[in-house]
């Protein structure tokens, strides 16, 4: 069932100070949330705009031609968006036809960036991005800088925050550039869950298990590869979704995608990946675009096409959705 994570003011408060600081908001922007503001992104959004002081619009619903000619009139300085929008956006037949220039960037979150998606977007505009990352029950974790952002990276601990990775084998501190989970402490974090039975499981030691998988490298710029719920493990390798999904974005005629395992007799789990084609687009190529960039445990045996990858509002993938609907089937 879902839980309720519960704040302090003095927690949130934290937050929106580490957001505002993190985005370099002043008086002088102008904010449009297209998030939903029951979402903690949306949330945080909407206060540290009022906190700000800055500029601010509201929208009933999304809508993606509204969104354009909203940034031209308003003159919008910072524009959030999650994985539909930035796809939606990338895929806009008309997209060079609006001014975006007042922007000074946009801020990905929610799901690891897709980069070609992301780069698309902005070959078309000539916008930049700056992914962040957080969580409902740590808002503001990593952001990237501004004007030096990668996307390949999910940024830096924001000061204020306190990073650690941890294997997901030992639960000891991992070094470097080994995967593990994303641990973090701050004055931002939640009081804990409601149910409060909930809440003792979600920390170690004092820190906040994120459930996310990654790693920091020696300059302490974090890596997302995946959720630990969501790993697939096959032949007793782990097969992060998130780093399939990124090649997968990569094949011109790929609109979305999502992957995830199933069970398999002979290896544990097979890796399936349910594809949204923009145009005509042959599954086995799509296997073999997986294997010749990756290690071949990684390599899906199958290709579903789907009409839509069903997402939670903000952006996140309903995984558990895909299996139920095709786990049920044999794998080639």
């Amino acid at each position: 069932m879902p839980k309720a994570a519960r704040h302090t003011h003095a927690s949130f408060g934290a937050a929106v100070g580490h957001w505002r600081d993190a985005l370099e908001l002043t008086d002088r922007d102008r904010l449009r949330i297209t998030t939903p503001p029951s979402h903690i992104l949306g949330l945080l959004n909407i206060v540290t705009a009022l906190e700000t002081g800055a500029w601010l619009r509201l929208h009933r619903r999304f809508d993606l031609d509204g969104m354009l000619r909203h940034i031209e009139a308003d003159r919008i300085t910072v524009e959030m968006a999650v994985a539909p929008i930035a796809l939606a956006l990338a895929s806009h037949p008309k997209l060079e036809s609006y001014d975006l220039s007042s922007l000074r960037y946009i801020m990905w979150g929610a799901t690891p960036v897709t980069p070609s998606v992301a780069e698309t977007v902005t070959r078309r505009t000539g916008v930049g991005w700056v992914p962040a990352y957080g969580a409902t029950e740590l808002p503001v974790i990593t952001c990237n800088p501004i004007g030096a952002a990668r996307l390949d990276r999910a940024g830096r601990a924001v000061p204020g925050v306190s990073l650690r990775v941890v294997s997901l084998e030992t639960g000891q501190p991992a070094g470097p550039g080994e995967i593990g989970e994303i641990q973090a402490r701050s004055d931002s974090l939640m009081a804990g869950y409601l149910p409060a039975g909930a809440t003792a499981e979600a920390f170690c030691d004092g820190w906040y298990r994120t459930g996310d998988v990654g790693y920091l490298d020696a300059d302490g710029w974090l890596r997302l590869t995946g959720r630990s719920k969501e790993m697939i493990k096959v032949r007793g390798f782990q097969v992060a979704p998130a780093e399939v999904e990124a090649v997968l974005h990569g094949h011109p005629a790929v609109a979305d995608c999502a992957v995830f395992g199933i069970p398999d007799v002979a290896d544990g789990e097979a890796v399936i990946a349910a594809v949204t084609p923009d145009g005509l687009v042959d599954p086995a190529e799509l296997i073999t675009l997986v294997g010749d960039r990756l290690a071949s445990y990684k390599r899906p045996s199958r290709v579903v096409l789907v009409d839509e990858i069903p997402r939670l509002p903000s952006g996140k993938v309903l995984r558990r959705v895909l299996k139920e609907e095709y786990g049920r089937a044999s794998v080639d």
